[in-house]
């Protein structure tokens, strides 16, 4: 019996803890925009960067922040953004954002095969929101490696980000440039040009 608890302890994984969140509401949310947000079926259309990248539609997926977590919570080692994730959205309206986009949802869309996410445009570590107006199907290149696929370059982007805000760096910036085009920060992220 003491062997079965100690395996459905390592399973579960460490404790969460409610000190964790920091005070931080998981459903604030301001748009990085004033004007309305489009919605509805086949509405929103993806675009591409001047460098090649897909961007989503301004109008769809300005981006979004959680106003409650700031500078300081993002610096914080206790910090975890399962606070957030999840809080605002359902995994179900996530999917929603395949409709708005008029992209149909990839079958077997994981692990190797995966060859789209529902991203947060910007991103839960860097005080996004999990809000619609924050959410995008980014999807490609087709019949690239996983690694070389958008949304994973994107992933290293926010993680280079990230770093920096951690290290300082003003989330502020970082959130509005990476809501306005993602891909002007892959050469920083990655040490070269990608196109």
């Amino acid at each position: 019996m003491f062997r079965l608890l100690i395996l459905l302890l390592i399973l579960a994984g460490p404790a969460f803890a409610a000190d964790q969140c920091l005070g931080v509401d998981p459903q604030a949310s301001v748009p990085l925009t004033n004007g309305p947000i489009k919605s509805g079926v086949g509405v929103c259309h993806i675009r591409m960067s001047p460098t090649g990248y897909p961007l989503p539609d301004p109008e769809c997926t300005p981006g979004a922040i959680n106003p409650t977590v700031t500078a300081d919570i993002l610096r914080n080692p206790s910090w975890r953004t399962r606070c957030v994730r999840d809080g605002a959205t359902t995994p179900a309206q996530k999917q929603s954002v395949y409709a708005a986009y008029g992209i149909t949802p990839p079958k077997n869309n994981h692990g190797k095969t995966q060859t789209c996410e529902i991203d947060h445009l910007v991103s839960i570590e860097m005080a996004g929101a999990d809000t619609l107006d924050n959410l995008w199907p980014q999807c490609g290149p087709p019949h690239a490696p996983l690694a070389k696929r958008w949304f994973k370059i994107k992933d290293g982007i926010e993680n280079h980000l990230t770093r920096g805000i951690k290290a300082g760096d003003e989330p502020d910036t970082a959130q509005h440039g990476i809501a306005e085009d993602w891909s002007q920060y892959v050469p920083a992220a990655t040490g070269h040009k990608e196109k």
